[in-house]
């Protein structure tokens, strides 16, 4: 029951995701410790690790459309691990409920920013001719 709660928390995170442009571990994150009763601390590591194949199908289909920048994205790519290393002894040190609060703390201000985006003026659509 607990991977079909799971699987069902992947699906609407995805879907939920997709559709406002926010990443899936915004969601994820707190979805997996609320609901699947999982320590912060185990949320935002299954996050990270779900977020792999994710990460590779999303390249993939961008790349064709033309929307990914590769070499800056290799340059993310190469540094990416210093700051996990650097995340991952950071949320060890820390308690349980400090690593809670930063990330609530880290909801707030992506929240406060989509709302900003929404509430400005609308963007101009890229040029259809762009897609395949």
């Amino acid at each position: 029951m607990e991977y079909l709660a799971a699987a069902a928390l992947g699906y609407a995170g995805g879907v939920v995701g997709g559709l406002l442009g926010v990443g899936g571990g915004i969601l994820f994150v707190p979805a997996l410790a609320i609901f699947l009763d999982l320590s912060q601390l185990e949320a935002e590591s299954t996050s990270l690790l779900a977020i792999i194949p994710v990460a590779i199908v999303g390249t993939w289909r961008q790349r064709r459309y033309g929307n990914v920048r590769l070499r800056e994205g290799v340059l993310i790519g190469i540094l990416s691990p210093l700051g996990v290393i650097a995340g991952v002894l950071v949320a060890n040190a820390v308690s349980q409920r400090t690593l809670e609060v930063a990330f609530a703390i880290l909801l707030i201000f992506v929240s406060a920013q989509l709302a900003r985006r929404a509430l400005s003026a609308p963007a101009e659509a890229p040029p259809s001719s762009t897609r395949r």
